[in-house]
Order: C-alpha cells, then sequence, then structure tokens
C-alpha cells in the first residue's frame, strides 16, 4: 500500500481570515436570511442539510446561550449553540413567524440545499471573492478556524 493511500488531502476551496470576514460583512448588508445562513454555516460550522433542515420551533435557551435543535448526518439530534450574531440574524430572518422552516425559498417552500449554495455564491460575489465557494467552503473555513484556535477535533 503507498503512503497517498493512507492519507487524505482536502480538495475544498479554502477562505482565509480577510475573506471570511468580508463573506461574513457582505451577508449582514443583505436580506436577513441570507445573514443567517451564512452566519449558521461559517460561525456554526453546520453542513448545508443540517442548516436547510432547521425550523423554528427547536430555536431555544440553554444556560443564557440561543440554542438550535440539529438533525446531524446518520440522524442525531443535537442542541447547538448558537454564535450571538448568528441567534440575531436568525432573529431577523424568522421575524413574526412562530412555526415551519427557518429558510424559505421564494415559493414559500423550505429553501433546499441548491437554494442554499446559489444564496452562498451570490454573497461571495457580493463579497469580492473570486474563487470558487460553496457552503461546504464555509464549513472548511469554520474548522480551520476551530483548529487555528486551538480547539480538538
Amino acid at each position: 500500500m503507498t503512503w497517498s493511500c493512507l492519507t487524505h488531502e482536502s480538495h475544498a476551496t479554502g477562505l482565509d481570515r480577510n475573506e471570511l470576514g468580508a463573506l461574513l460583512v457582505a451577508a449582514g448588508l443583505g436580506p436577513p436570511a441570507e445573514h443567517a445562513l451564512i452566519s449558521l454555516l461559517a460561525l456554526n460550522g453546520l453542513r448545508v442539510s443540517e442548516a436547510t433542515g432547521t425550523s423554528i420551533e427547536p430555536l431555544g435557551v440553554e444556560r443564557g446561550h440561543r440554542t438550535l435543535v440539529v438533525t446531524r448526518k446518520g440522524g442525531k439530534v443535537v442542541t447547538v449553540p448558537l454564535a450571538p450574531r448568528t441567534a440575531r440574524a436568525i432573529d431577523l430572518a424568522v421575524g413574526e413567524r412562530s412555526e415551519g422552516p427557518v429558510f424559505l425559498a421564494a415559493d414559500g417552500r423550505r429553501l433546499d440545499r441548491h437554494g442554499a449554495g446559489r444564496i452562498v455564491r451570490r454573497v461571495a460575489r457580493r463579497a469580492g471573492i473570486a474563487k470558487p465557494v460553496g457552503p461546504h467552503t464555509l464549513r472548511h473555513a469554520f474548522i480551520t478556524a476551530a483548529l487555528d484556535a486551538g480547539v480538538s477535533l
């Protein structure tokens, strides 16, 4: 067996700290739902399917932190503490609604991963980022930032 079989090299496009900051600023200047989606992906590290699968009803507060119940890959249900910026963005995106999906498509149905990908690419263009950026790029940036900060996997 060769060493190349034993190592995994990610082909995800990376964002540096400045690009991630520019993306978050651009998201904050757009509609509230775009800001909330980008924040969940970049500041909370959710997978795109986890973000688009979120609903309003499981938004809560635990030990003084805003939380969101998320169904992870494999069906595991977990409570995720939200970054303050993410919680504010979600509140604005939800508005007066008290039930249903957090993220709605233009037709009023739940936003799907393809729609989320279009939003991420649009916000990246607005931020002046020329390289390809998708939802997984933001998860990758979140994990890289966490590792750089000394958080263990």
